[in-house]
């Protein structure tokens, strides 16, 4: 109640069905959340002969923006791996390394990948920072949204799908998660309960902070999303009010869903 800014939560108990909602089909700004999004394509692709996790991917003045990450500080001319851009993009949430990603599988497909798993509101607009506009990013109803549109129910479909292997494929799937568990920072859910295994992405925006995720407690499994936005202040520190209320709020959704301890 004392938090100055806008909440939108889904849960689910991935084993029982049980879920908790606070405004769970709010249609949120994703920030680096769609990169969930841009690594299922990627796969799905790679899964399909049209890419390959050895194609090189070389760094130019024209792929670097701001933001996290740690390609910008590299020479232009550095060339890399497929494979390595979507670690950097998912493991420390690169943003040069995206936009290298999405200018290889394009933002349209990204998006088509995303309707043909049923969901509807969960887009990719476009590359990080400009360029690379998908037919949907270039509707004037969505360029309040930025890079990318989601809902938190969707977003924790989404992880439950991965979790039930039904995402390109099982063994895809089970890979794409165990990269998810590898993640650096770890400062919004389940941020005390670093002693379980969790699969997450998170994101963040001046005012915004997102984060999707499954943790995988000994008494089950939790999905979770959760989206802070419209807070008055900036503060980029671990100490963020929203990283601190998602941390807490975790918790509380968390135990509230999983059954009982014996």
């Amino acid at each position: 109640s004392g938090f100055a800014g806008h909440v939108s939560l889904y849960a689910q108990n991935l084993d029982t069905g049980a879920t908790y909602a606070i405004n769970g089909d709010d249609q949120v700004r994703t920030a680096s959340t769609i990169k969930v999004a841009v690594m299922i394509e990627t796969f799905a692709q790679v899964s399909a002969g049209q890419m390959h996790w050895n194609d090189p991917l070389t760094l130019n003045k024209d792929s670097r923006t701001a933001g996290s990450g740690i390609l910008p500080a590299f020479g232009d001319g550095l060339t890399f791996t497929l494979r390595d851009g979507v670690n950097l993009m998912m493991m420390v949430s690169d943003n040069t390394a995206t936009n290298l990603v999405i200018d290889r599988v394009t933002a349209d497909a990204v998006n088509a990948r995303m309707a043909a798993l049923g969901l509807t509101a969960t887009r990719l607009m476009r590359r990080i920072g400009s360029g690379g506009e998908s037919a949907e990013g270039k509707l004037p109803a969505n360029q309040k949204f930025g890079t990318g549109r989601s809902s938190p129910r969707e977003m924790v479909r989404l992880m439950e799908l991965l979790e039930r292997g039904e995402v390109v494929s099982p063994a895809a799937s089970r890979e794409m998660l165990a990269l998810m568990k590898r993640e650096q920072g770890g400062q919004g859910i389940w941020r005390a309960w670093w002693k379980y295994p969790k699969a997450t992405k998170s994101g963040a925006l001046d005012r915004l902070r997102s984060n999707v995720g499954i943790l995988y407690h000994p008494r089950g499994r939790i999905a979770l999303a959760i989206t802070c936005d419209e807070m008055p202040e900036i503060v980029w520190t671990v100490d963020n009010p929203a990283l601190l209320l998602m941390s807490q709020v975790s918790e509380i959704v968390a135990d509230g869903l999983l059954p009982p301890a014996r």
